[in-house]
């Protein structure tokens, strides 16, 4: 049990209009922080202002991009409290990626814990408009000042929030994506299946261009024979044909997505065959050609399901669903977000909620519902 200390900002900034949240554009009041030195492993846990971090030029993690990062919310339940969705799942793919970039790990309990402490303190920050959410962004970097290609022998942890919106601008409306031949995200025996934003750097060149061109996202293919599917920039793929839900499987190169993991749980419930395996762009593209492609969608935390109206790869381009959201995608939609914003219930477990005093309880009413900022002081304060 960490034994987080809670310092609290002095000034609240005005929570923004849940009808006009953006995607990453505003952050709450606070961070939660802790460091990690080599023999005293990790120390010093504690929820702060939210602010710059002062860090030397030499710092490694921009010589050599020893960091690596997650993404989950908290979501606001029609009766007021907040719930977290599968964090559990988030802490154990934050230790996988830290295993493969040499960082030490972070025990799932303190994880949990930390997220847990920093939601309660921003708590006013979790919009109940349908659609939105917190948005909570861990990541780990290596802060040695020392140049040299090695492990670092201390670390940050930290984490930040931001109350968001929909993902994409077209929100559950069907998404254009476009196959890329050029570049590689990733390959077996890399990072692909990690979250570090060597990753997500890769990715940039190919998803300029294909915004250019009018697309949302980019389809990655394999980075060694360059024609099996992988993953979207930032969702993993699934797709109905002739009936059967067919998504990439985990090689290595893909990241192993939270949201992925449990659409394929809910299908399995609902009687739904799924094979997970390799899937070649033309095995897509004939389909559809044959009218068998039903249905395509993208899976992740921050766009949780989002329906693909369009493929083009090449000098092709086919419609999905009539360029409309399919059934099945729609009822996962409905379902996963159901669970996460607790209007269904939760069969799975998935839920995590996140308690608080009945004065902190009171405070969130009265900041949220009717969006009070800055936020009252007093006996509303939280104590820690």
């Amino acid at each position: 049990m960490l034994d987080i200390q809670v310092n609290l900002a002095a000034q609240r900034k005005p929570l923004p209009d849940p009808d006009t949240l953006q995607f990453g554009k505003v952050f709450t009041d606070h961070m939660f922080l802790m460091n990690y030195d080599a023999g005293q492993g990790w120390h010093d846990p504690r929820v702060v202002p939210y602010g710059p971090l002062s860090m030397e030029p030499s710092c490694m993690v921009f010589h050599y991009a020893q960091e690596i990062f997650e993404g989950l919310k908290a979501y606001r339940t029609p009766e007021g409290k907040v719930q977290l969705f599968r964090p559990v799942e988030n802490a154990r793919r934050l230790n996988s990626s830290c295993q493969r970039l040499c960082i030490p790990e972070i025990p799932e309990e303190d994880f949990v814990q930390a997220v847990k402490a920093l939601v309660k303190v921003d708590e006013a920050w979790v919009p109940n408009k349908l659609g939105t959410s917190l948005y909570i962004r861990p990541f780990v970097i290596a802060t040695d000042c020392s140049l040299g290609v090695h492990a670092s022998h201390s670390y940050l942890f930290a984490i930040i929030c931001c109350p968001v919106g929909a993902y994409y601008p077209e929100g559950i409306n069907p998404v254009k994506i476009y196959v890329e031949s050029e570049d590689v995200r990733a390959v077996k025996g890399g990072t692909g299946y990690t979250k570090c934003g060597g990753n997500y750097a890769a990715s940039i060149r190919a998803g300029e261009r294909a915004e250019a061109q009018g697309y949302s996202q980019v389809l990655w293919l394999d980075g060694v024979h360059r024609k099996y599917i992988e993953e979207v920039g930032a969702m993993n793929v699934l797709f109905k044909v002739s009936g059967k839900v067919i998504t990439p499987q985990l090689t290595g190169s893909v990241l192993p997505g939270i949201t992925r993991k449990s659409c394929l749980e809910l299908l399995k419930d609902w009687g739904i065959p799924v094979e997970e395996r390799l899937i070649t762009a033309q095995e897509l593209f004939d389909a559809a050609k044959a009218g068998t492609l039903e249905e395509a969608w993208g899976t992740g935390t921050a766009a949780v399901v989002s329906p693909i109206g369009l493929l083009a790869w090449e000098d092709q381009k086919v419609e999905v669903s009539g360029g409309q959201i399919g059934t099945l995608t729609q009822k996962l939609y409905d379902t996963l977000t159901g669970i996460q914003w607790g209007t269904m219930p939760d069969t799975h477990g998935w839920v995590v909620p996140v308690e608080y005093s009945s004065k902190r309880t009171l405070h969130t009413v009265c900041s949220v519902l009717f969006h009070k900022a800055p936020l009252c002081k007093g006996s509303c304060q939280p104590s820690g």
